[in-house]
């Protein structure tokens, strides 16, 4: 394809609007088998003859791990190879880890298929986010960010409901085999030759990958989550890897083709829109996890209820997602950003001042701040991937979802911390008002996003 044409418009083209299914039919896979899982632990185990903690640690842990060390490294394969090759190879990884998951059966080869699957998601992500930057013009593609957080919202929020009813009818095994249809989909729907380009210009240049630094930003990032989640060993872990990542940053500065450009933070809607992604990440993440230990040991809730409350966290998230993509396009990336960052302080304020007596106590400020989560998104990805420099799009997809695990792994660390005592209420009201702080700062930081309408090429 020649690069030299201009984008077509997903409005005007069908080969535009079958491109960007596809591409929702891949991403959605990784927040879908992240959650899928959960409810098929100790069905694993007994077949297994692993401990439930155990089989957490390696199938959970190392899938998040994995998916968050290959990201930068994945994005930066995108910007070298273009970006549909790297999604044709992400899907393939992905589809290999999904055959090998539905015929392990013993734990070293369903850790191994995580794993792929892990490496697959990382490739497809920035793969995905960098074929919007360079197909779409610029007031459309808060829109298509908008369809992917709503996908991705929904994708997680519908994972243990497919996941329990499938795991109960057909065995855990057959979790697995779910993926292969949107994988198939994807592949038939994205496989049309349409006039847009595959790559950016700038990327005819191929230089030598960054090997020293993939390896360096990976460790560190390693040691720095595994250190979070091991009290007993957290601070000699934890502090190798942030002088590992001092290392990798001393060594962005002088690599000739660096993994991860550290100039993009030199633009300050890039470092906002990015931080932001993190912060609100943080707090979703946490409620995810902590919500149900609360309503669990306080009221006597089953998973049932429990999840039922959550989903009106997802479900308004999602629609928050669909709406602040249109909005954004509109009235500009800071408008979005700032609106939807305002709803969701409004959210997590809410949830801190509202005495908890019940589960539906908690759905208001959980409906107020899921729609808020959802707003932002699409605004703040919008304006972080627009001043990438051409040649930089899978590179600036991947540094944000890099921030956006990690804010949810502390955000999980934080809650474990927290109601690890006896009383949960107590530290529900603690939680609540780290939350409302993290997304007040998220609030503020919108500000920064510059004020005009952020163009791309």
């Amino acid at each position: 394809m020649s690069v030299q044409q201009a984008p077509i418009k997903a409005s005007a083209s069908p080969v535009a609007r079958r491109e960007l299914i596809a591409l929702a039919c891949s991403i959605g896979l990784m927040p879908l088998n992240s959650t899928m899982i959960a409810v098929a632990i100790p069905a694993i185990a007994a077949d297994l003859a692993a401990a439930p903690g155990v089989l957490i640690q390696w199938l959970v842990t190392s899938y998040l791990v994995v998916g968050i060390v290959a990201q930068s490294p994945a994005g930066k394969l995108g910007d070298r190879e273009g970006y549909t090759r790297a999604l044709a190879l992400g899907q393939a990884v992905f589809a290999c880890g999904s055959v090998l998951g539905f015929l392990a059966h013993a734990l070293p080869l369903l850790v191994a298929a995580r794993v792929l699957m892990a490496v697959g998601g990382a490739i497809i992500m920035p793969s995905a986010m960098a074929m919007v930057r360079v197909r779409l013009p610029a007031e459309q593609r808060a829109k298509a960010f908008g369809m992917f957080g709503a996908v991705m919202g929904l994708s997680a929020a519908i994972g243990p409901l497919i996941g329990g009813e499938i795991a109960s009818r057909f065995g855990w095994p057959a979790l697995f085999l779910v993926n292969i249809a949107p994988l198939a989909l994807a592949r038939v729907l994205g496989s049309g030759k349409g006039p847009a380009p595959d790559r950016e210009p700038t990327q005819a240049r191929k230089a030598r990958f960054d090997v020293l630094g993939s390896v360096l930003l990976g460790l560190g990032l390693v040691l720095v989550v595994i250190g979070a989640r091991s009290p007993a060993l957290w601070l000699p872990l934890v502090g190798t890897g942030l002088a590992t990542l001092f290392a990798f940053v001393w060594w962005e500065r002088r690599a000739t083709d660096p993994v991860v450009d550290l100039r993009l933070f030199m633009h300050r809607a890039f470092t906002a829109g990015t931080l932001i992604v993190g912060l609100q990440n943080f707090a979703m993440y946490a409620l995810l996890f902590e919500l149900p230990v609360v309503f669990s040991r306080s009221f006597g809730a089953t998973s049932a209820q429990s999840g039922r409350a959550l989903l009106a966290l997802t479900l308004a998230m999602v629609v928050g997602s669909m709406l602040g993509g249109r909005v954004a396009g509109a009235i500009g990336s800071r408008k979005g950003a700032l609106l939807g960052s305002l709803v969701a302080f409004a959210g997590g304020v809410l949830l801190a001042l509202r005495p908890l007596a019940g589960v539906t106590d908690s759905l208001p400020a959980l409906l107020v701040l899921g729609f808020g989560l959802g707003f932002t998104t699409p605004a703040a990805t919008a304006a972080l991937m627009a001043v990438a420099r051409p040649g930089e799009s899978g590179m600036a997809s991947a540094v944000s979802s890099t921030v956006r695990y990690l804010g949810g792994i502390a955000g999980v660390a934080v809650v474990s911390a927290l109601v690890a005592g006896d009383d949960v209420l107590a530290a529900h009201r603690s939680a609540a008002v780290v939350f409302a702080l993290a997304l007040g700062l998220a609030t503020a930081l919108a500000t920064v996003i510059p004020r005009h309408k952020i163009r791309g090429p």
